[in-house]
C-alpha cells in the first residue's frame, strides 16, 4: 500500500510514481532465462536484447553467478556546416544473479553469446573438494 498523506488523491502522481518501478523496467524482465538440465549440465538461455557480447558480464562470487548487461550510446547528427541537429543518449543496465552453490568454480562455467541469447553451462552437481586435515600446534 502506498504512503498516507494530507493530500486528495493525485493519480497523475500515481502513474509517474510507480511508471519505473513496474516490472518492464526491471532488470529481470529484461533478461528472461531458461533453465533445463542435460547429460549432467544445467544450461541457461537468458535473453538479452539489444546488448552485444562485449556489454556482457559474468561473475561468480561466495557461490553467486551473477550477469550484468550495461550499454552507453550516443547517436548525434550535424547539419553542413557541424552544427548538431539532434542527439540522443542511451543508457542501459540490467542484473541477474542465480545462487549455483559454493562448489561450482569458474573453471567450471562455460558460456557463449549469439544474437541477444547468453548460453551459460555448467555441472549439476558437484563434490566441494575435501579439504586435508590440518593440525595446529600448540605452545
Amino acid at each position: 500500500m502506498r504512503y498516507m498523506t494530507n493530500r486528495k488523491n493525485n493519480y497523475f502522481d500515481d502513474i509517474f510514481d510507480n511508471m519505473f518501478t513496474a516490472p518492464v523496467f526491471g532488470g529481470e524482465s529484461l533478461m528472461k532465462t531458461d533453465i533445463h538440465e542435460k547429460d549432467g549440465k544445467y544450461i541457461l538461455d537468458v535473453e538479452i536484447p539489444g546488448y552485444k557480447k562485449e556489454d556482457v558480464q559474468i561473475s561468480l562470487y561466495n557461490g553467486t553467478l551473477t550477469i550484468n548487461a550495461s550499454h552507453n550510446e550516443t547517436n548525434e547528427e550535424k547539419d553542413a556546416k557541424g552544427r548538431v541537429l539532434r542527439q540522443e543518449r542511451y543508457s542501459g543496465n540490467c542484473t541477474r544473479s542465480f545462487y549455483v552453490g559454493d562448489a561450482i568454480r569458474d573453471t567450471d562455467i562455460h558460456a557463449t553469446f549469439d544474437n541477444g541469447i547468453l548460453k551459460i553451462e555448467l555441472p549439476t552437481a558437484q563434490k566441494k573438494e575435501e579439504e586435508e586435515k590440518k593440525f595446529i600446534d600448540i605452545l
